[in-house]
């Protein structure tokens, strides 16, 4: 491919390879049989400065798979550890190759992965390959939080490999390429601490800093900062789950980006009828990251980021203990404050009052007990529609008109807000998996090619109601799977 290279606009210029080796192996992506290009992201190549359009398609599938490699990139296979589940184990990229950091036109620096292309020395006894359902899955859902205005990883190209996979069944074999704004993980810090070695975790630390948060360089405790502003970060990313009703599914520390993006889509979903124990994952049996208990989860990921810091944060333990303890301190307040500011907005409630928080707690109440769509409810409220049959309702409904003419602003902007917050289109499960279905079982994209179309606009009223209608009894989807 690397006559292409200069044609393509890649600039690869890798800092990752300055940590110490035991971050990362270098080693290349095992070549597959028959790549063939299903999805490109046109949009998403020209924002990353890549002209593909000239490029054939059997070119770009070589590229994709990683078959042939751009001139510069120099893949790799990063270690890092985890809690899954609450358990720590050590870990590590076991079927995703790091191809490089790319520099894009904006001077921005990200990440390509590729997923599902190869065994590494992390895959302990995975094969090192992914499923075309899977990588579509993220693929869809990557780019529609992206729309929806959510931090996350995107998706940049799928291809089949030309190989199968088996899992319970025998499933095509595919590759996803993957734009990360890193792929730093608190198991990447977890990692570098049970490395016991404070020379390795601080080269860390300095890279998420320089990568990251630059300007916390200059700051006399730079790591507390790191603490907090990653803390902060993804108080964001979980409240702009919760605003659109996202269930990521596994949040493990292994699947919690420093960088506040959403990271590794696998047995994700979108709640229908409100209900704040919702769980999908046919693997959290439990309900550990249950719909409403997802920022408590982010609290309890970013206290193991924080053991890991401790070194850093003071040489005398005790006191380490004491920083990081004053730092998560503020993440309740902190979050209840984010997440009241979210409602607030997608109730077009424009100033903060005292009775917000009972008007909003009072309306999600009565959508759990009526198994009220979540999306449809605040869409409606947003088209100033309302279901006045409901006593109940209708009551709630009057206070909260009362309580909008109360705003500092005119109504038509309290309703502006609520268009831009609450979405008419979310990637509804059971839309999500007729598309996978027909992709993998008969390589028919156009409904996967539709539904992607649709979800590029989600706060645009679509012109099928197909896409906003709830799903019918026989065509809910209970559970959802990792697909590793």
């Amino acid at each position: 491919m690397t006559d292409t290279d200069s044609h393509i606009g890649w600039q690869f210029d890798t800092h990752y390879t300055q940590l110490p080796e035991p971050f990362y192996t270098r080693i290349d992506p095992v070549p597959v049989q028959n790549p063939q290009l299903v999805m490109l992201n046109h949009a998403l190549a020209d924002t990353l400065g890549l002209t593909l359009n000239n490029v054939p398609d059997a070119s770009l599938a070589q590229l994709f798979a990683g078959n042939r490699l751009p001139q510069a990139a120099s893949p790799l296979a990063q270690a890092y550890a985890g809690h899954q589940f609450g358990h720590f184990s050590m870990l590590g990229d076991g079927r995703a190759h790091l191809l490089g950091e790319h520099r894009t036109p904006q001077g921005e620096r990200v990440d390509i992965q590729l997923k599902g292309s190869g065994r590494t020395p992390y895959a302990r006894r995975g094969d090192g390959r992914a499923a075309l359902g899977p990588m579509l899955r993220e693929y869809i859902i990557s780019e529609a939080m992206h729309a929806l205005g959510v931090p996350t990883t995107r998706s940049l190209a799928v291809v089949t490999t030309g190989e199968i996979v088996l899992r319970e069944t025998a499933l095509p074999g595919a590759v996803l390429t993957r734009v990360a704004a890193s792929h730093v993980r608190v198991g990447t810090f977890e990692y570098a601490a049970q490395l016991q070695d404070i020379t390795a975790l601080q080269a860390l630390a300095d890279y998420a800093i320089a990568r990251h948060f630059p300007h916390l360089a200059e700051s006399t405790e730079p790591y507390a900062d790191l603490l907090e502003t990653v803390m902060d970060r993804q108080i964001t990313l979980v409240t702009h789950w919760l605003r659109i009703g996202f269930i990521h599914g596994v949040m493990n520390t292994d699947n919690m980006a420093i960088s506040g993006e959403t990271i590794d889509y696998g047995p994700c979903a979108f709640m229908d009828a409100y209900d704040p124990a919702t769980v999908f994952s046919s693997i959290d049996r439990g309900g550990r990251y249950a719909y409403a208990n997802q920022p408590h989860i982010a609290g309890w990921n970013l206290a193991r980021l924080a053991e890991a810091l401790l070194p850093l944060l003071h040489p005398d333990q005790t006191q380490a203990i004491k920083q990081a303890e004053e730092i998560l301190g503020q993440f309740n307040s902190r979050f209840q404050t984010n997440w009241l500011g979210m409602m607030r907005c997608k109730l077009g409630l424009l100033s903060d009052e005292p009775e917000d928080a009972p008007l909003i707690g009072e309306l999600l109440q009565w959508m759990q007990k009526n198994g009220a769509d979540y999306t449809n409810t605040f869409r409606a409220l947003s088209m100033g529609e309302a279901n006045e049959e409901d006593p109940e309702f209708a009551e709630w409904h009057t206070r909260w008109q009362k309580r909008l003419s109360g705003n500092p602003k005119p109504q038509h902007e309290a309703y502006a807000k609520m268009l831009r917050t609450n979405p008419a289109i979310i990637p509804r499960n059971h839309q999500v998996e007729k598309a996978l279905r027909a992709a993998e079982n008969d390589g028919d994209f156009s409904v996967f090619n539709a539904l992607v179309e649709t979800l590029a606009t989600p706060y645009d009223t679509p012109a099928s109601s197909a896409y906003t209608t709830p799903p019918k009894p026989e065509e809910r989807v209970y559970q959802t799977f990792c697909g590793t």
